[in-house]
């Protein structure tokens, strides 16, 4: 009797494995499909110095909205994702490695990493990775980090792994050598930061036939001159389609 029970017990536990596989298997090819189409198929890699280029500025919004450094930011983004190129950062849009918890409500997808298929977040788009995160260093387990300057990535670096964001011993000397690398530091700068909001609030007008630098400038209340140095215009000649800040 107790040999059946054992039995029973051993079907038992490998049917629910092998429904459990076939659920985590249908719902990362779901993920996977979704975002092939979204990208109509073009997962060309892209390189180190790419990646800062497409994400510089999410991450300086990201320092302005919660103080956590521009660069430290980039540079776990550039290690977690292995520049964006990873399966997680490129169907399930995770950056940062970030696994699922309870209380996560979104899609999900399953990849060995500390355990077997463990599970990490879906996100939207990248933009919404880099917001969740923010809201993750939130937590009271990384509430030291915010008594450091946003301009000392270096503090910031070894401050993650002793909150124990990482479990390699390495993570501070990774982050800082991607930084002094591509020289990441530099979006931490207030005025960098201040210049770039400073772009993203400004008036754009797209010149249209017929216009002129005159007319463009008189219609928004400036002079030829302002409007010339708004834009670093070296001279009146503008072309159709052109973008030109009017604010």
């Amino acid at each position: 009797m107790r040999l059946y029970y054992c039995c029973l017990l051993l079907l038992s536990t490998i049917l629910l494995s092998c429904g459990s596989s076939r659920h985590i298997r249908k719902t990362n090819k779901r993920v996977e499909h979704r975002a092939t189409k979204k990208a109509d198929g073009d997962f060309r890699n892209i390189s180190a110095q790419q990646y800062v280029e497409l994400y510089k500025d999410i991450a300086m919004r990201e320092m302005k909205k919660h103080g956590i450094p521009a660069s430290i930011t980039l540079a776990q983004g550039l290690l977690e994702s292995g520049n964006g190129n990873s399966p997680l950062a490129r169907y399930a849009n995770n950056h940062f490695g970030i696994k699922c918890t309870p209380d996560w409500k979104g899609d999900r997808y399953y990849k060995d990493d500390d355990k077997r298929n463990d599970c990490f977040r879906v996100y939207d788009d990248a933009e919404a990775s880099f917001e969740d995160h923010s809201q993750f260093l939130r937590r009271s387990r990384y509430a030291d980090l915010f008594r450091l300057k946003n301009t000392d990535y270096k503090a910031w670096a070894y401050g993650l792994k002793e909150a124990g964001y990482a479990t390699n011993p390495k993570y501070p000397q990774l982050l800082i050598s991607l930084i002094e690398r591509y020289e990441l530091h530099r979006y931490d700068d207030r005025h960098e930061i201040r210049d770039k909001i400073k772009d993203e609030t400004a008036e754009i007008y797209v010149v249209k036939r017929g216009d002129t630098i005159y007319s463009i400038a008189t219609a928004h209340g400036l002079t030829v001159n302002e409007l010339m140095r708004n834009n670093k215009l070296r001279s009146t000649t503008i072309e159709i389609g052109q973008k030109l800040k009017v604010k």
